[in-house]
């Protein structure tokens, strides 16, 4: 009988079982965060109060089940009209998210109820559940149409007078083979009409708050132009955002006796061109009158930095920070943090710190910061030639550049930003919109025609993508302003060839005493990724959102398999310690 071994015979602490018992333990504890992080959060499964919260007045969600996943007794139970599919529970423990069940469509498919905030987590956990065939969310549909019933977005609106254009808004509707470069806001009114907690914020003249089209869409807001006479309202900053006029008398011009003395040499009447902005952002929709706002129930903030002239930059960065919730010294707080800024507004010159500064807080508070290329057919003006900032370019109903707009690789996109085609007789593609017949201080409220009103610019360009980023935001609050861009740029349609073959295609201006480009076919190095396509936009956005820190794709993530590795080496490496220790393996009989 073989004596048994000695202890010098016997695996020390680091061999054999031990060794095993410690490689197991370092396994399990780097596979257990990964494979916590693929599954979704393993906490308690929600209680049931929870649960009942999710389901009172929150989002829905469609659930199909994978053929297998449920049991036979479960599917011949939900089959029966009385025994509707309740699985809820198995998801809650499973992703760690409160949720109710909902009705069922058939034996494998039913709705979940869940918070708003979790919807966006539990459908990227859904993708990855091997039980489940797919997952989306429950869409609220509404009438047939989603086409609203103001009277100025249909064509041939009214007769004259006034004189309105005979083909509407025809930059909200879809695309046609006349008009390609119509936004269709449309197909993302299908999916949303818009958070109405949801604020832009319009820094610009100001509004006239006593619009019938803009009545109950406007936020107090500021007025943040710091020169009275600029100001044209009698005092510098105050909480009055309402545009006084920035009209420029004869008297105003020319004269070093007047501030105004570099304001050009002709009298100018006034603009409302924040008025005009805020319309088109989000004017009363679907309300019988006037005309359609292309975020539907959105709201603005107007920022007031524009008067007689133009306005500072000082006042405009000071009212960035201002829009996007940041402090301002001597100015109140903002109650009503705004998500997008949109600038129509610039000048001739490269990007400034001021500027930088104040887009880069605003982009660090959560805010989109959207701004017009300019009208000068050169390089793109300040601010929109800033860092991170979606510059905004204009194109004609055909989708070529139009001939005013500047361009350059700082462009994002391209939207409508009207145009006349025809040299005489009223203008034929305007961007129509809210507006005030005063030709000086305010008169009766208006909207903008085909007349000496037309609306064209890039001014009107660059709302059009502010609503967008509105209602993206509105289906996907999570997005951070540089996903929000990467989106709105990668779901833009492509440019379309021009249908006269003599148009050039556009080039990169060398900078802002470049000759002026007209009419040219778009690049996406001069004029952006694309025509804005709002419903693309909204269907783009309410994607889920990448999951954070990245991870594996399949059943077995990045961190499983290399905590698996790492402990396999260790339990090769100690067990190779404990052999050459121990001498020849001996048998007991």
């Amino acid at each position: 009988m073989t004596p048994p071994p000695t202890a010098s015979h016997r695996y020390r602490p680091g061999g054999g079982f031990a060794a095993r018992l410690l490689a197991l333990g370092l396994a399990l504890a780097l596979w257990a965060p990964a494979a916590a992080a693929e599954r979704g959060p393993q906490r308690a499964a929600p209680t049931s109060a929870q649960a009942a919260a999710a389901a009172a007045g929150q989002q829905q969600v469609v659930v199909r089940w994978r053929a297998g996943a449920i049991g036979g007794r479960e599917r011949a139970q939900a089959a029966g009209a009385e025994q509707p599919l309740r699985r809820a529970q198995v998801l809650m423990h499973r992703h760690g998210i409160a949720l109710a069940d909902g009705a069922s469509i058939d034996a494998r498919t039913q709705v979940v109820r869940v918070a708003a905030a979790q919807q966006a987590a539990l459908l990227a956990r859904l993708a990855l559940d091997p039980d489940v065939e797919w997952a989306e969310v429950d869409l609220r549909l509404h009438r047939a149409s989603s086409v609203p019933d103001d009277p100025l977005f249909a064509a041939n609106p009214l007769p004259s007078p006034p004189q309105h254009p005979a083909v509407g808004q025809w930059f909200l509707r879809a695309p046609t083979a006349e008009a390609p470069a119509a936004i269709d806001a449309v197909a993302a009114w299908a999916r949303t009409r818009g958070n109405p907690d949801l604020v832009v914020a319009v820094l610009d003249t100001g509004v006239r708050f006593d619009h019938p089209d803009l009545a109950g869409k406007l936020l107090p807001g500021h007025d943040f132009v710091s020169d009275p006479a600029t100001a044209n309202d009698g005092d510098g900053r105050d909480a009055d955002a309402s545009d006084p006029g920035d009209y420029l008398l004869a008297r105003d011009l020319g004269t070093p006796a007047f501030p105004f003395d570099d304001c050009g040499t002709q009298p100018q009447f006034s603009s409302w061109h924040g008025t005009q902005v805020a319309g088109l952002i989000a004017a009363a929709t679907d309300n019988a009158t006037g005309v359609a706002g292309a975020g539907w129930n959105l709201r603005v903030l107007p920022v007031r930095v524009l008067g007689k002239c133009g306005g500072r930059e000082s006042d405009i960065a000071a009212a960035i920070r201002w829009a996007a919730g940041l402090e301002v010294p001597g100015e109140p707080s903002n109650p009503h943090p705004a998500r997008v800024i949109n600038l129509s507004l610039g000048a001739q010159a490269p990007c400034s710190p001021l500027f930088a500064d104040a887009i880069a807080a605003a982009r660090a508070a959560g805010a989109v910061v959207v701004a017009a290329a300019g009208n000068q057919g050169v390089a793109v003006n300040r601010p929109a030639n800033c860092p991170g900032v979606v510059a905004v370019a204009g194109v004609r109903h055909v989708g070529t550049k139009v001939g005013y707009s500047s361009l350059g690789p700082e462009v994002a996109l391209a939207a409508p930003a009207g145009n006349c085609v025809n040299l005489a007789g009223p203008c034929l593609y305007p961007l129509v919109t809210t507006s005030n017949t005063g030709s000086t201080v305010p008169a009766a409220p208006s909207y903008t025609g085909s007349g000496n009103d037309a609306t064209i610019g890039t001014s009107f360009a660059a709302p059009l993508a502010a609503a967008a980023a509105g209602l993206m935001l509105s289906v996907q609050p999570g997005l951070s302003p540089d996903e929000l861009a990467h989106r709105l740029r990668s779901s833009s349609r492509a440019f379309p060839a021009a249908a006269d073959p003599g148009v050039p295609d556009c080039r990169v201006p060398t900078g802002f005493s470049a000759v002026e480009q007209l009419e040219c076919r778009c690049t996406t190095n001069t004029c952006g990724a694309g025509l804005l396509d709002v419903g693309a936009a909204v269907a783009r956005a309410a994607e889920p959102l990448p999951a954070a820190g990245g991870g594996g794709g399949g059943s077995v993530g990045f961190g499983w398999a290399l905590g698996l590795a790492l402990a396999s080496l260790l339990l090769w490496r100690l067990d190779r310690r404990g052999r050459a220790r121990a001498g020849p393996r001996r048998r007991f009989s």
